[in-house]
């Protein structure tokens, strides 16, 4: 292996913890999330006028700093993207959610210098770099997760709202506009009142006041109610998916390590590992791993006290 590749596998390793008890790797995953928490942290603080005035300076320190740390960890993970063996491609890995979290990351601050806009304002789109806690997070990867492979449904969930709203909008100033010519003088200004309805909010700033108005905006609610429970029932339904395939992929890893009856201490690592790459809690692993050895002793003809053959068992006692 040439020096180049010997240094790109060892980034590799420092940032994409291969060997997950590794202490360096796991010290910089911690200094990361340190680093993006105190982001957020001082994008808040920038908002309040009083503390902005006095700690400007520092505000504008840190980001630079920040901006540099970041600038380097996003070349770097696209530098080692070639030491990853399920994705090689360089092309591939930039239009993935996580690279595309990074650069978003860094795009805000970047085009401070390009264009000639309020920095304060541009700065506050920092916010987004909350998101690179995904990495990080195997709850808040699960949710970008069901985000990538539901996106099919969500987009039809949100044209059928679309196609919804135009409706109430068209409908609400059909029966309320020579009555209400402010709220409702034109289908635009009636999509207010359609999106507070149809979301079920209903702010009451803009009500119908007509029989046939009053009617119309009730039939709406109802639909309202049907159509906020459409993304939360897609949402659910796919996160209930993804936390089937991670328990089925946990009990794939047992039934592999008791292929021999017993789990080793470097298969308890492994399985480990995988648990916590997974975001199973500890009590589920435990339950998952019950199943599969009472699974496995029972098409072995295992003792479930001491796991020793049943046959082997009145051999000895005959």
């Amino acid at each position: 292996m040439s020096e180049h590749a010997s240094l790109r596998a060892r980034v590799y390793w420092w940032l994409e913890r291969p060997d997950r008890e590794a202490r360096g790797p796991r010290l910089l995953e911690i200094a990361l999330i340190l680093l993006i928490t105190a982001n957020v942290t001082a994008v808040i603080l920038e908002t309040v006028s009083t503390i902005y005035a006095v700690w400007q300076p520092a505000f504008d320190v840190f980001e630079r700093i920040s901006l540099t740390m970041f600038i380097i960890e996003y070349a770097a993970r696209l530098w080692v993207v070639p030491e990853n063996p399920q994705n090689r491609s360089r092309r591939a890995w930039v239009v993935t959610p996580s690279a595309i979290i990074d650069l978003l990351a860094i795009l805000p601050a970047l085009l401070v210098l390009l264009f000639p806009v309020d920095l304060r304002i541009l700065r506050a789109f920092r916010i987004v770099r909350l998101l690179k806690l995904t990495r990080y997070s195997p709850a808040l990867g699960m949710l970008l997760a069901v985000f990538e492979e539901e996106a099919g449904a969500f987009f039809a969930g949100f044209f059928i709202l679309i196609v919804m709203l135009v409706l109430a909008a068209s409908g609400a100033w059909l029966v309320e506009h020579q009555v209400q010519p402010d709220a409702f003088g034109s289908i635009p200004a009636a999509m207010w009142w359609a999106v507070a309805t149809l979301t079920t909010v209903g702010y009451g700033d803009v009500t119908p006041v007509t029989i046939a108005g009053k009617i119309f905006g009730a039939i709406i609610t109802v639909l309202g109610i049907g159509m906020a429970a459409l993304p939360a029932g897609i949402l659910a339904s796919g996160l209930n998916d993804q936390l089937h395939r991670r328990r089925s992929s946990m009990q794939a890893e047992f039934r592999r390590a008791l292929e021999d009856g017993f789990i080793c201490d470097a298969e308890e690592v492994e399985i480990e590992d995988l648990r916590k790459s997974l975001g199973l809690s500890y009590r589920a692993a435990l339950q998952i791993r019950s199943e599969v050895e009472a699974e496995v002793q029972a098409r072995l003809h295992l003792c479930p006290s001491c796991g020793r053959s049943l046959s082997d068992q009145k051999e000895t006692s005959a």
